[in-house]
């Protein structure tokens, strides 16, 4: 009958591979809920900055820490800036849980005044500098133009579509007092990108964290097989 049992040593060794597991879990949930999350780009509305098939880390304390499925901080980080580009979570509909994940350039912060002009953006009553950079192919092929924009010290790649002498407006299209502790909100594909001039600001409660580094990408287009991005592969995300 002895078949039946566990030894002593046996229920040791079974413990302790238990014990193993649970605290292997309970690192990867402290990891993913405090301090960094991967996340996959789906769509086109951050390029150039970000493409399709780039597989991102987000840094989760970048602006402090809150308890999972709280709103409590348990963490106070640094201040969400002009030019970072930010995950956060929104609902698709009104009334909707916010279960969705997004990511988009910051424009202006709570207190700003900002206005889209054309091609134009200004944040209280300032323009933000911007300079043609040259064109821009698209990974579907479809031609851009780019530009250089600055936010602070920051100067990021944007991208409209060639032949537009302007992008849409939305609720910007007069001066627009971005509420605080909240954010404004723009994709870099500034004619492919439903953001803040569409659905309004987002609460900076609502800020997952600031996206850092490409970690993986590749490309599926006119290929059956994906094509691996290998120069982009943990390249900072500007």
């Amino acid at each position: 009958m002895s078949g039946f049992f566990l030894s002593k040593d046996s229920k040791s060794s079974l413990r302790r591979n238990v014990e193993s597991v649970l605290l292997a879990l309970l690192l990867a949930f402290t990891v993913r809920a405090f301090i960094f999350q991967p996340f996959k780009i789906p769509s086109s509305s951050m390029e150039p900055a970000l493409l399709v098939g780039d597989y991102i880390v987000v840094k989760k304390f970048a602006y402090g820490t809150r308890i999972p499925f709280s709103g409590i901080q348990i963490f106070d980080g640094g201040a969400i800036k002009r030019g970072d580009v930010v995950v956060f979570k929104r609902a698709e509909r009104p009334g909707e849980r916010k279960k969705n994940y997004f990511i988009k350039r910051v424009v202006a912060t709570g207190g700003d005044a900002v206005q889209v002009r054309g091609r134009d953006i200004f944040v209280n009553g300032s323009k933000v500098t911007q300079s043609y950079a040259g064109s821009h192919t698209a990974d579907g092929g479809a031609a851009f133009e780019r530009y250089l924009q600055r936010f602070g010290e920051k100067s990021v790649n944007v991208i409209y579509r060639k032949g537009l002498s302007s992008t849409y407006k939305g609720i910007a299209s007069s001066a627009f007092r971005v509420p605080e502790g909240h954010v404004f909100l723009m994709g870099d594909n500034r004619d492919n990108s439903q953001d803040s001039r569409l659905w309004g600001t987002v609460s900076e409660r609502d800020v997952v964290g600031k996206a850092v580094i490409v970690h993986w990408s590749w490309s599926f287009k006119n290929s059956l097989l994906p094509k691996v991005r290998w120069e982009r592969i943990f390249s900072e995300i500007k």
